[in-house]
């Protein structure tokens, strides 16, 4: 199943990359186990596991850890900002 992921902020510093499309594996449907696959590259991906109350966002809705992923959506990753 192919999807499209954004990375914002802070986050999007850290992995030195904007935006992807990838292909995921059987098994990866949620929120939660999109992260987990996702922090299994290593550093600095780790980070999507680590950070604290890293919000997600599938087809621009605010998403849990249990949403479910589908083919064609759009997943977007962004770390707590600070400022005014």
């Amino acid at each position: 199943m192919h999807i499209h992921l954004l990375y914002f902020a802070g986050l999007r510093e850290a992995l030195g990359v904007t935006t992807e499309t990838l292909v995921l594996p059987t098994g990866v449907d949620t929120v939660a186990t999109l992260r987990e696959f996702l922090a299994a590259r290593g550093a600095p991906w780790t980070a999507l596991v680590t950070i604290k109350n890293l919000r997600a966002a599938v087809n621009q809705q605010m998403a849990g850890q249990d949403t479910h992923i589908q083919a064609g959506d759009e997943v977007a990753f962004f770390p707590p900002v600070t400022g005014g």
